[in-house]
């Protein structure tokens, strides 16, 4: 194992770290909240995604109850932001008001979408029965909205020590690619 070092076992994660980090949008008795979350999976087309919150989250709660919750995908213009989010909590202070986010009304989900984001898709959780053991949340998205107009829409990944990686350039190999006609 000569190129290879030892690392500890639980500093694996940093090397396949999920991404883009993600700001999930909850609401309960009308108050929105926002989290950073940056453990999150694509599972299926549909799209079906997987998240993982802590049961210490102020969203977990209104998540598992609400069972709904709009998943909006910030550019690198909202990072420092992004951190920021994730650095306080909803039970505390309203997030939308403290760092200046604006909420527009979603059309399936009581969630608002969030207008600085890059996309919000709208979601329903279908399946939370790994919620308590591994908080994992699995949801359908039902509804995608894409904010055209913005300039830059590199997003980024967090790496879990506090440094992220942002995307950088697009490779076009699609003239590689199995021709499936819904993905190209």
């Amino acid at each position: 194992m000569e190129h290879f070092s030892e690392f500890p076992l639980s500093d694996a994660f940093h090397f396949i770290e999920p991404g883009p980090a993600i700001l999930l949008v909850t609401s309960q008795d009308g108050k929105p909240n926002v989290m950073t979350l940056s453990w999150s999976v694509l599972i299926d087309f549909d799209p079906i995604i997987g998240c993982v919150l802590s049961p210490g989250d102020f969203s977990y709660e209104t998540l598992k109850k609400t069972k709904e919750c709009v998943i909006a995908v910030p550019c690198v213009d909202l990072l420092e932001k992004t951190v920021q989010i994730g650095n306080c909590s909803g039970a505390a202070i309203d997030k939308f008001a403290a760092f200046d986010l604006t909420a527009l009304t979603a059309e399936v989900v009581k969630p608002p979408l969030m207008k600085e984001a890059l996309a919000n898709i709208e979601c329903v959780v279908i399946d939370a029965s790994l919620a308590n053991k591994y908080g994992l949340f699995v949801m359908r998205g039902v509804k995608a909205w894409f904010d055209r107009k913005k300039t830059d829409k590199r997003t980024f990944h967090a790496v879990g020590d506090g440094t992220f990686i942002v995307d950088g350039e697009t490779i076009n190999l699609k003239r590689l690619m199995t021709k499936w006609e819904q993905f190209i």
